[in-house]
């Protein structure tokens, strides 16, 4: 047991390392083939996030355990609205500017209601699963379409992303990077699975709720290093734009593989309990941020994080479920 704790713990990090790695060298590659950066910021970076999610998902699928893939899914974007922004706008207040994400908000919105259209029978099937890559692919046309737009009219959250894009790394390094997560990213997503199913085991936890809460936690890291970090560069609208688009990733790229590679029925409890959290969650962020004064301050930030501890706590309570 202790050693699938300390599996799970070094899983974790190198599966946000290697993330960060893979992200890192395809960025910089892109931007040294001449890929606009307004391209390279919409598309790898805005992914970058959700990598983690997308190999546990799809390592998690293929080893029989759709259950835990779709937990992950739903798990993460409960904790990167209700912990990540929750503990973000408590550090500060989150101001919110940017035209894209006042548009990101309704589209995330579209998409979690559609998340919910497929999951109602309680089974993600093949065609499901396509119908979910090919939303996500009008998605990332949609929001390059938006961010050109945006770009003329000098959105701040286009500039805050721009800025992110590594400067000055050659090709030779790029590449090295982009190998170097390419290769770690699946073994230590595998690893992350596999002590997490064996300590799932160890409590009585279903392999619905060892996505929702460890998984879920754990792969929704990368977000928060991002959003605090952005935070403190007084990049507002890029930590919020940050968890908009990871949990839009989520629902349609992340949720799709499992589709595609393990069609499968699913825990009821995924639809008739986890599900509505998340739209609850959803509804909550959007109420706060396109409100009169389009900012998420201390006393809402407090809100969500008790949500989200209220929420773990039920499913610890009731591990088996």
């Amino acid at each position: 047991m202790l050693e699938a704790i300390v599996l799970l713990c070094i899983g974790l990090a190198l599966l946000v390392w290697s993330a960060d790695r893979l992200v890192f060298g395809a960025a910089a590659l892109a931007k040294n083939l001449g890929v606009t950066p307004l391209v390279i910021g919409m598309t790898i970076l805005a992914m970058g996030s959700s990598a983690p999610e997308m190999m546990v998902s799809a390592t998690a699928a293929l080893e029989g355990k759709t259950d835990t893939a779709v937990g992950n899914v739903l798990g993460s974007n409960i904790a990167n609205i209700a912990l990540i922004l929750g503990l973000t706008a408590l550090i500060k207040p989150l101001s919110i500017s940017s035209a894209i994400i006042r548009r990101e908000l309704p589209l995330m919105m579209g998409v979690t209601l559609v998340a919910g259209l497929l999951l109602w029978d309680s089974h993600l099937g093949f065609m499901e699963g396509v119908l979910l890559i090919a939303l996500f692919v009008i998605f990332l046309l949609a929001m390059l379409k938006i961010s050109r737009s945006a770009k003329e009219t000098g959105d701040p959250l286009v500039d805050e992303q721009e800025s992110e894009i590594p400067q000055g790394v050659s090709n030779m390094a790029a590449g090295i990077w982009t190998v170097v997560g390419l290769l770690l990213l699946p073994y230590a997503a595998s690893m992350l699975v596999d002590s997490a199913v064996i300590i799932a085991k160890h409590f009585g936890m279903s392999d619905l709720v060892i996505g929702l809460t460890i998984i879920a936690v754990g792969t929704s890291l990368p977000e928060l290093a991002a959003s605090i970090a952005s935070l403190f560069k007084g990049e507002d609208d890029m930590a919020v734009g940050n968890i908009i688009g990871s949990n839009v990733f989520n629902i349609l790229a992340v949720m799709g593989l499992p589709g595609l590679l393990n069609p499968s029925q699913l825990s009821p409890l995924a639809m008739g309990r986890d599900y509505y959290v998340m739209l609850g969650i959803s509804v909550l962020l959007v109420v706060m941020a396109l409100g009169k004064r389009r900012r998420i301050n201390r006393v809402e930030g407090l809100i969500l994080l008790v949500c989200f501890v209220a929420y773990q706590g039920y499913l610890f309570y009731n591990l088996g479920a």
